[in-house]
């Protein structure tokens, strides 16, 4: 088969639950897919390289699947994809890449394994900065979500920020789903309001920060609604049971959290450390105030339609929901600013910039 003046994206995000990398690379490919069908640009062949074995998360009119090799993971990455890529542009959207391959770009979220790594395992630590390092050395074209990561990058990769490009995110893919209302009566969330999180186990996410801060207030009137699949005992204060106004309803689907984004008081967003952070924006589409934390990535992103707190300050903390909690003119108002600011995150404007930044000159229009 000739591929021709083709570009290979790397596919194994395919073979992972849906995260936020994840989530970044299908919707940038998603959008991608839509600019070429409605003549906005037009590209030479598409593939999406993967594992055999596979099973597709999404489909394309203009990107081809295209099944590579014998092996699997990191393996397969490391080996086959490079030899399958030869010498044409290979496009990484999820933090790995091959580190023999030059001609390439990788998409690094964030430095946090160099920043915060207590976060992770002491293998998986290693292997990430290794690489990461690798991928710089070897002279990959680096790419990145934000500001706040390109600066943390350049410092841990030591390389000169203006060489990585930033490329943008997007929360809008939240509305083509239709919202499924069922789990607000499953979780019992229909007798008073309550403030979303979406939880993750990582340590930076500072999950147990919110249900530490309100424990001392009793009933706080309302309830904390936690979605996800860690462990809800983290939300508990050290030795003691969780706070019964803390609600951990574990993996929904995204109708379902379609539904508590529109029905939720306001989205509390609490992490020490972001690359970029969907979440908000996710949100923010749906019409949600966001309560956010003031470190990282997430004023870049949320800008003006968020309350800031500092994630380390239970008082910052309960004076900024206090601030949304209390005052219906004040959620109006976040909600109006809420769907302005998630107008301008977008996943074409990501796939965008993603052929601008590209190592080699691309065509972006017909």
């Amino acid at each position: 088969m000739a591929f021709g003046s083709s570009i290979i994206f790397n596919g194994r995000f395919l073979q992972r639950p849906v995260t936020g990398v994840e989530r970044f690379a299908i919707e940038t490919l998603r959008a991608l897919d839509g600019l070429i069908s409605s003549g906005e640009i037009k590209l030479g062949p598409l593939f999406l390289a993967v594992p055999r074995g596979t099973q597709a998360k999404v489909s394309f009119n203009h990107i081809q699947l295209i099944e590579v090799g014998r092996f699997q993971g990191y393996a397969w990455e490391q080996i086959e994809l490079p030899w399958f890529a030869g010498r044409r542009l290979l496009v990484n959207l999820c933090n790995t890449g091959p580190v023999c391959k030059r001609h390439q770009a990788v998409v690094i979220h964030d430095a946090a394994v160099f920043s915060v790594p207590q976060a992770y395992g002491m293998a998986f630590r290693l292997v990430y900065k290794c690489m990461h390092r690798l991928l710089a050395w070897r002279g990959a074209r680096i790419l990145t979500v934000s500001e706040f990561s390109r600066q943390e990058l350049a410092r841990h990769l030591h390389i000169a920020a203006e060489s990585i490009a930033v490329l943008p995110e997007g929360g809008e893919h939240v509305l083509r789903v239709l919202p499924d209302d069922g789990i607000l009566t499953k979780a019992d969330l229909l007798k008073r309001p309550f403030v979303l999180a979406v939880s993750s186990a990582q340590a930076n996410k500072n999950f147990a920060f919110v249900a530490q801060a309100l424990a001392p207030l009793g009933d706080p009137g309302f309830d904390v609604v936690v979605a996800g699949g860690t462990n809800p005992a983290v939300f508990a204060a050290k030795g003691a049971a969780l706070p019964p106004f803390v609600k951990h309803v574990g993996y929904v689907s995204d109708a379902e959290l379609a539904s508590l984004y529109m029905q939720a008081a306001c989205f509390v967003f609490p992490s020490l450390y972001e690359g970029f952070g969907i979440p908000p924006l996710e949100a923010m589409a749906r019409g949600c105030p966001v309560v956010a934390s003031n470190a990282a990535s997430i004023p870049e992103v949320c800008g003006p339609a968020a309350v800031y707190f500092d994630p380390v300050d239970p008082s910052s903390f309960l004076d900024a929901l206090h601030q949304v909690m209390g005052s219906e003119p004040a959620r109006v108002q976040l909600k109006v600013l809420a769907q302005q600011r998630s107008q301008l995150w977008t996943w074409p404007r990501a796939a965008r910039s993603l052929l601008q930044a590209l190592p080699e000159q691309v065509p972006t229009h017909p």
